[in-house]
Order: C-alpha cells, then structure tokens, then sequence
C-alpha cells in the first residue's frame, strides 16, 4: 500500500477506534429479532447481480483479477455449486430475510451466544462464552467458527475456519484463508453490520463494507429446499471457464457507466479520493487500455500442511475415524474395540510419537465411564481402581501409495501390531506376528524395487497383502462398519489407493488430494494429470453433502486440515482449468519455456504456490504429462 493510502486506511482505523470508546463499556444489548435488509449501499450488486469486470472499490491482486476475467457464469450449473450459499462475509449483504436469538445463562444470566440464521443458511452461532477457536486441521464451514466480544455496546466477532466463496458474484473470488470481524451496532430498530475481510490470497488490504438492517416483526423466514438437478448437457469432468484473453464481457460495465477500463483494474487505489486525478486522466486518453494483467501477483500463502510442531495431535472425525496430524503425511485411525486401523503411517522420525498417541487414543476409549449403581446394601459408587483396558493392537495397515512420508513408519508400527490368526488362516512360525499391512501392488513393486540409487524399504514395512482389480474390501467389519480400498489409476502415482470408512462415511484421499498446495503429480512413477483429475472426480462421486453443499462425507487429505466434498470440488475445478489452459497453449505451439512465461497458474498461485517454485514445477508436469499423452 502507497503512503496515501496507508494514511486514509489509519483514519479510518482511528475513526472506528473513536467509535468503539465512545460508548459504555460491559452493556449488553439485546439483537434478537427478526431483521429485513435495506439496500442503501450497492443495491445492484445485491440483487440480480454485479456486472462483469465490475472490480472498482475493491483491493485486489492479480489473482482476484484474473479468477475474475476467466470465470464463467455457468460454473453454477455445476451440480457441486448449484446450492452453494452465501458465505460468510457476503450473507450479510444477500436479499434475504434474517433471524438473531440469543442463548442465556441459566446461572449467571449473561448472553452466552448469539444465533443466526439466514433464508439459505443454517443456524450460525456466534460464541461470548470465551471458547478458543478450533485448530487448524479442523474443518471449514461456509459460515465458519464465530467467536465475539463486548465493545461498549457494539459486538465485535472474530470469524475463522471459512469455506472460499464469493467476493462479488461476478468472479471475484474470497479465499478459505482469509480471516473476518464483524461489528453488530444497533440502536432502537436498526442493525448496521460492518465486515472487515482479511485476505492474503486475493486482496492487497482489508476490505471494510457495511450493511443496514430494520427491525421487522412481521417477518417470517419460509423454508428453502434446494435440489441439485441436471441443469447443462456437458461432458463428465468438464469445469465451465474463460480461457485468459477470451471473455467477450470484461468490457461491458466500463462501456455501460463510461468508465475507463483501466480504472476498474486498478485496484486499491480506486477506493480513495486521491485516485481523482489519475481517473480524469483515463478519462482524457480512454479507449487505448488493453486487457493484459497488471503487475506480479503476490507469492502463496506460506502454510505448514503437516502441522510439524514436533508433537502428534488426534482430531475426531466421524465416528471412530480420527486424524493424527504431525506425523507427515496424515494418518487416518479407525480406533475402537476391534482395534486400530491406520492409513498410511507417517516418517520413520515420528513413529515413536504416534505410537504414543496410539495408545493415549486407546486408552481414553476404554475408560469407564460410570459405575453401576443398584439399590440398598449392593449399590457401590466407588469406581473401578484401574479404569482402563490394555490399550489394543494395530491390527490393519493400509497405504494409499509408496512415498516415505506416507510408509516410513511401516515397520515399527508393524512390529507394535498383531495380526490375529486360527482356523483355517496360518498359524505357527509361518503366521505374521505384526499388523497386517495393505496397498495396490504398485506400492508393493515401488517400495521393494526403487528407482536407482535409493534403498528398498525394510521388509517388514512392505504390503504383505496386495490387490490389483478397481477395488477390494476388507473381508469383515472393522469397529462397526465396512471398509473399502479403491484404486485410482495414473494419479499421483500408479498405485494411489482411497480409503472409505463406509458408515462413518469418512474418505481417506492420499496424496490425490492436498487441499493447500499444486498437486504433485510423479510422472516417473505413472502419475499423470488426467488421472488426478479423474480421482478427484471419483472421490467427488462417493462424496455426499449434508446440507447446502457442506457436511456429509468428510475427507481426510494426504497432508492438511479435514475437507468435505466442498473443499475436493474447489480444488477439482483448479486442476482442471489449468490442464485446460495448458492444453491450449500446447495446442498453440507454445514451448515450456513460453507456456511457464505465460503464467497460467497465475490466479491460483497465491493459494496453492506457498513453496517457492511450486507452480513453476506443477506447470512443467502438466506440461509433461500432457505431451506424453500425444504421443
């Protein structure tokens, strides 16, 4: 940000900070109510809708920017966007109805939370009672996790863990990264809402919008079911997009309002009055502006997919599916009175610490939790002196593909394990003493005979079990449901397996799917771009949604927070677009050296670009992959 327009942010800072002392401190005020929007600000954008390239007012990057131009309207006939809601921060400007009640303490009598609720949302509680925010690994929501505080009267709310959605609804696109405050001032029967957008992926500063509620007791929120229909004929796989340079509509709301076009491009700046000069400027030479993109965009959002604080820490998932994150790559358990199932393992460095976590997990399961209470001289309250159960064995090991950070705790996990025998099953020094450990027979050939110059991994840490069809399952439940291992041929490798946990309804993805990061993609080892694209699509395919297009079948990535079928979506549509115009520029003539120069991953490279050379490196694969293809 220039100096100018530092300056102009502080005094609007310092404005605000007026307003926050300028009322008594430790009130509580009362919003319930049923509220009725009022447009007094952007009335078109909130109705049918902003116009294309409408970008004036807003901080954008070059990412924003270009996700704009190449974005098409028909994206929404996709049947994994057709009910997307309004997220969080946009609601609050939609054309819809909405509903505050509070909750109260019984004891103390103090406002606990406030909850809301939109036309096309669910109930949206906002926390005062002091709990933290969830961890990182934990999943996003559309409206995300709400926590809030007192200021004099108004109520300030911190807002995290958010699903990406829309900015504007032209394209402009707010990332699953950003973070929000909202400002909750009423007086009499008007609510003004004020949001304030962090977002390091797509805007340059924080943007600040606000929004006018009236009191309404006449109102009434109707229900509002959503159906997912066949709304387009179009190809299975297919993403609706522009091709960068192609959309015949960026130019439509600069000729409509007489607009110079650069001036809806220039970001920032547009939103203080010191921009004046420069616009009559425009305005003076307008007509020469090209649709080019302006400047570099910023790099990626550093993050640590892994979690590495040197510590392993357990998230519930569903069911008795948790997540271990730490290790690595994550690993996925089925915990409980059959035992463990993992899937996949970790590094090698960590496997002491899982194992501990194994059994802190075990043993937590088994604790009793209250004694059994009869009548008269035979009822004994006094709980049991050891309460817990010998925490059980890993019993099952199954990896979604050959890399170290998925298998390089194989071996000792397998020695920790037991795998249980008898019967017409092998017993005797020939019958397994460790864990049964399971892959696609790829993963087996990858890790006994490597490439050259690495060392095949111990034998204990190899799959002792191997299948080579679609798919297999295990010939039994396991702690109350079954459990099915689906191959995905040519994705990251040639020998990716997914896990699902069919009544937790949980799906473990591999590699196949990194929310916060380019896939990588081993084309030495039989990965290839079609085939992640695919995967994702099968994935996508299980995956059912609970309600508004969140929830349901959750996903546990190869590395990063729990997902649900939302989040694979996303991340489908970006690989897609990318292969897509990639493709084109092949088909153009292009070379590697021009098609990287071009920067097709441009709007996507503050997301999933967060190690430096990522996307310089996922371009060369698509790239090779593409070619290999043709030939």
């Amino acid at each position: 940000m220039d100096p100018v327009n530092r300056a102009a942010a502080r005094r609007c800072f310092m404005l605000l900070a007026v307003v926050l002392v300028s009322v008594p401190a430790f009130a509580q005020v009362d919003f319930s109510g049923n509220w009725a929007a009022r447009f007094y600000e952007d009335a078109t954008d909130r109705g049918g809708g902003p116009d294309i390239g409408d970008y004036v007012g807003l901080p954008l990057n070059d990412a924003a920017r270009m996700r704009g131009d190449t974005w098409s309207a028909s994206m929404f006939t996709l049947p994994e966007w057709q009910c997307r809601p309004h997220g969080s921060d946009y609601i609050w400007r939609g054309p819809q109805e909405m509903r505050i009640w509070k909750d109260v303490d019984p004891v103390t009598r103090e406002i606990t939370a406030f909850n809301t609720e939109w036309l096309r949302s669910m109930t949206v509680p906002v926390y005062l009672d002091g709990r933290p925010h969830p961890p990182a690994w934990a999943p996003h929501t559309w409206w995300g996790f709400k926590t809030a505080e007192w200021v004099g009267d108004m109520l300030k709310v911190t807002v995290t863990h958010v699903k990406e959605n829309y900015m504007k609804r032209n394209g402009l696109a707010r990332s699953d990264l950003a973070t929000l405050n909202e400002f909750w001032i009423r007086r009499d029967n008007w609510l003004t809402i004020i949001t304030v957008v962090d977002d390091p992926v797509f805007l340059t500063e924080p943007l600040v919008r606000s929004t006018h509620y009236e009191l309404d007791v006449h109102q009434q929120i109707p229900p509002y079911p959503c159906d997912v229909v066949e709304e387009v004929e179009r190809a299975k796989g297919a993403v609706p997009h522009w091709l960068p340079g192609t959309n015949p509509d960026l130019r439509n709301f600069s000729k409509k309002y007489g607009v110079p076009f650069e001036a809806t491009r220039d970001g920032a700046a547009t939103m203080y009055p010191e921009y004046l000069p420069k616009l009559r400027k425009l305005v003076q030479g307008a007509g020469k502006e090209e649709v080019v993109a302006t400047g570099t965009a910023l790099l990626g959002a550093r993050q640590d997919l892994d979690f590495t604080d040197g510590d392993i820490h357990v998230w519930p998932v569903r069911g008795a599916v948790y997540l271990l994150v730490g290790a690595g790559g994550n690993i996925t358990e089925s915990a409980g009175r059959d035992g463990a199932l993992l899937v996949d393992t970790g590094t090698e460095r960590m496997t002491d610490k899982v194992l501990a976590a194994l059994r802190q997990l075990q043993q937590q399961l088994s604790v009793t939790t209250s004694p059994h209470l009869a009548f008269g001289s035979t009822t004994q309250t006094m709980p049991p002196l050891n309460s817990h159960e010998p925490p059980r064995p890993v019993r099952f090991i199954i990896n979604t593909q050959a890399d170290s950070d998925h298998t390089g705790g194989n071996a000792k996990i397998y020695e920790s394990g037991k795998t249980f025998t008898g019967g017409n099953v092998t017993v005797g020094k020939e019958a397994p003493d460790g864990a049964s450990i399971i892959a696609h027979d790829n993963v087996l050939k990858r890790m006994s005979a490597p490439a050259a110059g690495q060392p095949p991994s111990p034998f204990n840490a190899l799959p002792a079990q191997t299948y080579r069809q679609e798919s297999m399952k295990l010939s039994y439940f396991f702690n109350g449901e079954g459990i099915q291992i689906i191959h995905l041929p040519a994705a990251h490798t040639d020998g990716d397996s997914i896990v699902h946990f069919r009544y937790s309804d949980v799906i473990s993805t591999g590699d196949v799917f990194t929310p916060a990061r380019y896939p990588i993609i081993d084309v030495e080892r039989g990965g290839s771009i079609q085939g992640t694209i695919d995967g994702l699509n099968r994935i996508l395919d299980l995956a059912i949604p609970e309600f508004r297009l969140e929830g349901g079948t959750m996903i546990v990535p190869g590395h990063g927070r729990v997902c649900d079928a939302t989040d694979v979506g996303y991340y489908r549509d970006m690989v897609t677009i990318v292969r897509d115009r990639i493709q084109d520029l092949i088909a153009k003539g292009m070379t590697l050296a021009q098609i990287k120069a071009a920067r097709p991953t441009l709007d996507y490279d503050t997301r999933y670009g967060g190690e430096p050379g990522s996307a310089q490196t996922f371009v060369e694969t698509v790239f090779r992959s593409l070619s290999e293809k043709k030939k």
